[in-house]
């Protein structure tokens, strides 16, 4: 390239550099960014680059020379042969550009990318490290400080952008650096005792903060390795790093320098720990009065690293101990705006929390550690319930309680330091200190933030209270669960509804415990009942709820408690409930009501709970019958909501009721009762416009899954004979299979963009055909049939849950079919369920293979096909294929059958697990690794 050539292309990247920078239109800037990547990835960049470093004063644009430094850089990082032949002099080229611009006014940054190329032309270079330690002392010390600090970062530098370096290189680049070690220390020693000079060229305030961050660097690759420990701990560096505390401009490095030394070196925490009364007096309480949270953050951290790194030493409970615990208690009580300093202490305080209960080599002296720190850890548990308070006047724009991300944060981190106090103060104790704390429990001046709070730490620690087993008085919690319980809606303001949440914790943890007493039960019901009708706290309190009719004696089968249960399930009509907690409510009743002991209460109270959500899916049909209803979009929308909704709570009723017929608990006629409610409603929907929404099919097919797995096959075996029963399933499953949304399931695609669907309706023809009598199949093979070849193009979905479902139907089908072969295997008469499910099986027999191998190749969605695509085969193959495979399922299937019968089921309870069962697995597992990787087959 000669001179003119080297001029124009100076004056282009000086064009596109300044473009990048500065041009307002993004097209141009794209323009400038492609043309410059161009240019970096070319021959060209050595030479245009490094002439612009070298050019004659007055020197290019800061930004030009910037880039011409970064650009070298990243010539010499990339892999392959980046650095030409003539490396001596790019190396003195960078070191002049070092020594011409390491002082004002160039930018600093220009000085770090120019040391940047230098160490990675080190790292590549034979012998590089010592050259450059050689040519070091021809550099002014601003550039020499700059280049030991980037030297380190080389070595630890992720690989996985630098792809040009391998470990071993890495590695021998780390050595050669640390051999450099004791003349580097001694050079920043000298920098240090030295007074900074503005001559230098370096602003004065940053001074000690070079030193200090090449201090850094050398610490984090290792500079002190072989230094002795009583010489490391009096080192002039770390007096200077100490001392470096006391400036604002140094102090966040020098905290950085400090932490890094103890984490590397187990002889320093005892070094620094001495000199945390200083640190305490001296650096944190000044701090702590005016408010300086860097200060104290970077406080807070060096002394956690000093506590976690010798918990043995702060047990031990001296007075340097005890200063840094008091001091570290300090910042946690601090009330700043976020939570960052309280919450980068509970490492170090659940550390310390181990280290004591786990002192076991005598007895007596985990007890001496614990009650030196007793009252540590109780004026620790004062200041984390401070912390962790929620201001309850607080609400967002929409008036719903707001909870600061920094505080929520905070208190999940919580648990596990408040179960390690309550382990080491006691339960007793821990309790004691939640609920005799000089409060004023009258109703005029309630601190709710207070005892919100409280009611967190006694949630958190549940388990271990519970285990403890000591005498614990619930009058309190009670006090404050008949002051909720009593207010009216207008009382009650969206922040109270974070107490009603806390509450709802307590009262399902502790619900054993508070529902012994006949008197709790009644405001324990109505707390839950005001809890459930806010967002907020609903998921809570239904939790509590089901606790509590679970674990409630029969006190809560009283008549105005039951009342009280209505009265919640009813009031889920508004719709304003997750569904996963209307069905923990729903659950939770039918539970209670199951265990009535009048049985005609117990039936009609089961009635009166299905024929709460009864009403909201009868008025879905009644829009068929009055058009008008449609015509409002937003009512049509809001009542097809309530519709699912209702469903879902049927689900859950029905599905709780298939337990309660297990213990004996629920009798036929009372499930012949909910059937006559529930079945002609069903049938309703089923012949209205309705089932085209996927959302509504969803959850007739989950309502009819748990109907038909809890009672449908008791009720059609003993009635089969009536043709209103007889058929009432068939029936059922005709008009599902005919619904729209279910039609729809005819390719993978639809599956993956319905997996709810997929998965509902696979379940329900599971539980159909498992529970259903013989007579029932026969009578639905058609419906059986097709349901089996959906659910083959539904295995094949790249939604995981809905491939996994549709396979566990086949499975099941199978299965069935099997059981149904094995009970007639000397006489399989033409319309039993055995031939039946054996020619459903095998008309589907290819589709059910083709998807099969579709699911465990992982082809395309776009190439799936009615079968495999003989592209798809190696030569030869196919011919090759068909006789093993067949002689193979041959033998699988003569083993499985042995295992299935007579003494065998005991022996063999898994599958495959003769010759042609190990046989088959082996052929398609290698079929499948063999094919995953050949290339997808076009179709047009």
């Amino acid at each position: 390239m000669d001179a003119a050539e080297a001029s124009e292309l100076q004056a282009r990247l000086s064009a596109a550099v300044h473009a990048l920078n500065h041009e307002a239109h993004p097209s141009a800037r794209l323009a400038a960014n492609q043309w410059l990547l161009a240019l970096q990835q070319s021959p060209q960049a050595w030479a245009v680059a490094t002439s612009l470093l070298a050019a004659p004063d007055p020197p290019p644009p800061a930004d030009l020379l910037f880039f011409a430094a970064q650009m070298l850089r990243r010539k010499i990082q990339s892999p392959g042969p980046a650095v030409p032949g003539a490396a001596p002099q790019l190396l003195d080229a960078l070191l002049l550009a070092a020594r011409r611009f390491c002082a004002a006014p160039a930018p600093r940054q220009l000085l770090t990318q120019i040391c940047l190329a230098l160490a990675a032309l080190a790292l590549r270079a034979d012998g590089g490290v010592d050259g450059l330690f050689a040519r070091m002392p021809h550099l002014p010390p601003p550039a020499v400080l700059e280049l030991l600090t980037v030297l380190p970062e080389e070595a630890a530098q992720d690989q996985g952008g630098d792809t040009g370096v391998d470990a071993a290189a890495r590695c021998r680049f780390t050595r050669e650096l640390l051999a450099h070690a004791p003349a580097v220390l001694e050079f920043l020693h000298a920098q240090s005792e030295k007074a900074p000079s503005a001559d230098d060229g370096v602003p004065l305030h940053e001074h000690n903060p070079r030193i200090l961050r090449c201090l850094l660097s050398w610490v984090r690759v290792g500079c002190f390795s072989e230094t002795p420990a009583a010489t490391l701990a009096t080192h002039p560096l770390l007096t200077f790093a100490f001392n470096s505390l006391q400036v604002s401009f140094s102090f966040d490095v020098a905290v950085e320098v400090m932490t890094e030394l103890v984490s590397q070196h187990q002889e320093l925490p005892e070094a620094f720990l001495s000199k945390m009364p200083y640190i305490r007096e001296v650096l944190l309480l000044p701090a702590l009065a005016n408010r300086s949270e860097k200060i104290i953050a970077g406080l807070a951290c060096l002394m956690c690293e000093v506590g976690q790194a010798a918990p043995a030493l702060i047990a031990e409970g001296g007075n340097q101990a005890l200063a840094l615990a008091d001091a570290l208690l300090r910042c946690v009580a601090f009330a700043s705006e976020d939570w960052e300093i309280a919450d980068s202490t509970l490492q170090f305080w659940c550390s310390l929390a181990h280290f004591i209960l786990g002192i076991d080599v005598k007895i007596a002296k985990r007890h001496v550690a614990q009650e030196l720190f007793l009252p540590v850890f109780s004026s620790l548990l004062d200041a984390l319930l401070f912390r962790a308070q929620i201001d309850t006047d607080e609400h967002d724009t929409d008036g719903a309680p707001c909870i600061p991300d920094g505080l929520a944060q905070f208190r999940m981190n919580l648990e596990e330091l408040l179960v390690d106090i309550c382990l080491l103060l006691g339960a007793p104790a821990y309790i004691n200190k939640l609920f005799f704390g000089g409060w004023d429990f009258s109703n005029q001046s309630v601190s709710w933030k207070e005892v919100e709070v409280r009611m967190y730490a006694l949630s958190m620690v549940a388990d271990t209270i519970l285990q403890d087993e000591s005498p614990f008085d619930f009058s309190i919690i009670m006090h404050f669960v008949n002051m909720l319980s009593s207010r009216t809606p207008v009382e009650l303001n969206g922040s109270l509804f974070l107490v009603y949440k806390s509450f709802g914790d307590v009262i399902g943890s502790y619900s054993k415990w508070l529902s012994s007493s006949q008197s709790n039960i009644k405001p324990l019901l109505l707390f839950c009942a005001s809890g459930i009708s806010k967002s907020v706290s609903a998921n809570a309190c239904s939790l509590a709820l089901r606790k509590l009719c679970e674990d409630a004696s029969s006190f809560i089968h009283e008549p105005q408690n039951l009342e009280i249960l209505f009265w919640i399930s009813e009031g889920m009509d508004k719709g304003n409930l997750r569904l996963e907690d209307e069905e923990e409510i729903i659950s939770a009743i039918t539970h209670t009501l199951s265990s009535v002991d009048d049985k005609e209460l117990r039936k009609s109270s089961l009635v009166r709970l299905l024929c709460s959500s009864y009403s909201a899916v009868e008025k879905i049909v009644d829009i068929d019958r009055d058009e008008s209803l449609r015509q409002n979009p937003a009512a049509y929308t809001q009542a097809l909501d309530l519709a699912v909704r209702g469903l879902y709570r049927m689900s859950a009723l029905f599905g709780h009721l298939a337990t309660s017929i297990t213990s004996g608990l629920v009798d036929d006629d009372i499930i012949l009762v909910l059937l006559g409610i529930f079945w002609p409603l069903l049938e309703k929907l089923f012949r209205s416009s309705h089932m085209e929404n996927v959302g509504l099919s969803t959850a007739v097919c989950c309502s009819l899954s748990s109907a038909i797995h809890s009672c449908a096959a008791k009720v059609i075996e003993e009635f089969g004979h009536k043709e209103d029963y007889g058929a009432l399933c068939v029936r059922t499953f005709e008009a599902l299979s005919s619904a729209s949304s279910i039609s729809a399931l005819n390719s993978s695609y639809t599956c993956d963009q319905e997996p709810d669907l997929v998965e509902a309706y696979t379940y329900f023809t599971s539980m159909f055909i498992r529970c259903c009598p013989k007579e029932a199949i026969v009578m639905s093979s058609s419906l059986l049939e097709l349901s089996f070849q959906k659910a083959a193009i539904c295995s094949t979905a790249m939604h995981r849950g809905a491939a996994l479902a549709a396979m566990s139907y086949m499975s099941c089908f199978l299965e069935v079919g099997l059981a149904a072969v094995l009970e007639s295997l000397d006489c399989i008469l033409d319309g039993s369920p055995a031939m039946v499910l054996i020619q459903i099986v095998a008309r589907c027999g290819e589709c059910l293979l083709s998807n099969i191998l579709y699911a465990l190749l992982g082809v395309s969605a776009l190439s799936r096909v009615k079968s495999l695509p003989s592209e798809y085969l190696n030569q030869g193959e196919a011919e090759m294929i068909v006789p093993l495979w067949l002689k193979v399922l041959e033998d699988a299937g003569s083993d499985y059958l042995h295992s299935r019968t007579g003494d065998n089921i005991r022996n063999h309870q898994g599958y495959m697990q003769g010759k042609g069962g190990r046989t088959l697995k082996r052929i398609v597992r290698d079929f499948v690794e063999s094919h995953r990787n050949i290339p997808t087959p076009c179709t047009s």
